[in-house]
């Protein structure tokens, strides 16, 4: 990319109005719930909110590209308990990975098997559908753009406290009500458009293999069960998605004893939220003291813009402000709206430290992929957070992968934000590495991208901030760049 990414005539500066919208990168959700009728193409939207801040020393595990050409990001929680909801969950993302990159086939990448076709992108998000009393309920959303698989995938994720077990979805049913409950699901599903008796026999029919097209299953607020069906499994690919809603008084006899806590833990959750975790981790993050404010007059004197994209991240962002207090530089946070909405005392770290909080998006789609409608929704969300942790809004974005155009500068009035140097971190995770490319390649009036989710990024910046300060070099904001360039 070229130098001067950040020309004064890239400012878009505005207000922002926020909604709580909701996106996954996928067509945007329903506005309600209806029954048996067109499923959310964002996902089985059970319409649950889930106090996140029970979710005690959880951590987010965050991966992505910088690669414009072959974009991926990856995302899940780790919630200290679930151990082994965690492992099946990384499993799950890891081939996910794997198969996009074609590493699973032992030859070289080749970015979800597109062969130099357009727009391929693997970007997989996490949502909480239930974290109270001893239950824990996570759905991941797939989004692969490829030639091969161009729709949206959802999966569902239990884990039983009290039995210390992770459950799939057909867990919530008990054993010896699964086929009546299958055929409750069959004689809603062929009144569809697009499905037959062939197409939902083939997915339902075989009693071995049907659980793997059972695997997106969560309680509404009200307690129904909403079941979710990926594009051309139980109807013809033209059909889409579809989901099925049953009444709470229909499956309520057919639940599970873990299906009846996890449908009271979503319609009327407990105070407390306890998986028999050994400890609660302490709080690994406080804010540094605030250098005040920032004279430096950029036009004059050698300023770089350090940023650090998809966090915030515990413990690592936490161990960042340390370092970055010590030089008392500032920098810039380019954060991703559910990291956020899980870390928001992180963010209030940052900015009481005195950084800068910048949007990111909410989960790192290919914005340019996206419709106006959905740009609008994953930059609003995340500034929604963002103001709910800190008071403040945004006033800059940066888009995932540097992916703009005109329709996503229209869809916002914040201003985008790009870089003159890719550090590359996610590919060498080297500290060495990282910080000899800041080293030998900075320019006065330089913005670098760094990731704070990776602990070899953060344990490159001292030796960045040691040898630029000696050189001259002061560190501060992009908007500080900006205003004084």
């Amino acid at each position: 990319m070229p130098r001067r990414a950040l020309a004064p005539a890239l400012l878009l500066l505005g207000s922002l109005a926020l909604t709580a919208a909701c996106s996954t990168g996928s067509p945007p959700a329903d506005s309600a719930p209806s029954p048996d009728g067109p499923s959310r193409t964002g996902g089985n939207d059970t319409g649950t909110q889930v106090d996140l801040t029970k979710l005690k020393g959880v951590n987010i595990v965050s991966d992505s590209s910088t690669d414009r050409s072959c974009p991926w990001a990856t995302s899940y929680p780790d919630v200290p308990g679930a151990d082994v909801m965690t492992a099946a969950m990384k499993k799950d993302v890891e081939g996910r990975l794997a198969g996009f990159l074609g590493e699973d086939t032992g030859g070289a990448p080749n970015c979800g098997g597109a062969d130099g076709s357009e727009g391929p992108e693997l970007n997989v998000s996490f949502s909480f559908l239930v974290a109270s009393g001893d239950v824990l309920g996570v759905r991941l959303t797939t989004v692969d753009r490829t030639s091969n698989a161009d729709g949206v995938d959802t999966r569902a994720y239990w884990y039983d406290g009290a039995a210390k077990k992770y459950r799939p979805s057909p867990g919530l049913i008990a054993d010896g009500s699964q086929d009546a409950f299958v055929a409750a699901l069959t004689k809603r599903l062929e009144k569809r458009e697009g499905v037959t008796p062939d197409t939902v026999e083939a997915s339902l029919g075989d009693r071995e293999n049907r659980d793997a097209y059972l695997d997106d299953m969560a309680f509404t607020a009200d307690g129904d069960l909403k079941v979710d069906f990926d594009r051309g499994t139980v109807g013809v690919p033209p059909a889409g998605r579809i989901s099925v809603t049953l009444p709470k008084a229909t499956v309520t006899p057919w639940l599970s004893e873990f299906g009846s806590r996890a449908q009271h833990q979503t319609t009327d959750p407990d105070d407390r939220f306890d998986l028999g975790a050994p400890h609660t981790p302490a709080p690994t993050v406080a804010a540094q003291p605030d250098p005040g404010a920032d004279t430096t007059d950029c036009s004059k004197t050698k300023c770089i813009a350090l940023t650090f994209d998809d966090g915030p991240a515990a413990p690592e962002t936490g161990t960042l402000l340390k370092y970055l207090a010590q030089y008392k530089a500032r920098a810039t946070f380019f954060v991703v709206g559910q990291n956020v909405a899980a870390h928001p005392d992180i963010v209030r770290a940052e900015m009481k430290s005195g950084h800068e909080i910048a949007n990111h998006s909410w989960n790192h789609p290919v914005l340019t992929n996206l419709t106006p409608a959905q740009v609008r929704s994953q930059l609003e969300r995340t500034s929604a957070a963002i103001k709910a942790a800190t008071g403040k809004e945004p006033t800059l974005f940066r888009p995932p992968y540097g992916a703009i155009d005109d329709k996503v500068k229209a869809a916002t009035s914040l201003s985008p934000v790009l870089w003159d140097m890719d550090t590359l971190d996610w590919k060498s995770h080297d500290p060495g590495k990282v910080a000899q490319t800041v080293i030998s390649q900075a320019e006065p009036g330089d913005v670098v991208l760094i990731h704070d989710i990776h602990p070899t990024s953060v344990a490159a910046v001292p030796e960045i901030l040691r040898t630029l300060t000696a050189r001259g070099y002061h560190f501060v904001t992009v908007s500080h760049l900006r205003a004084t360039l």
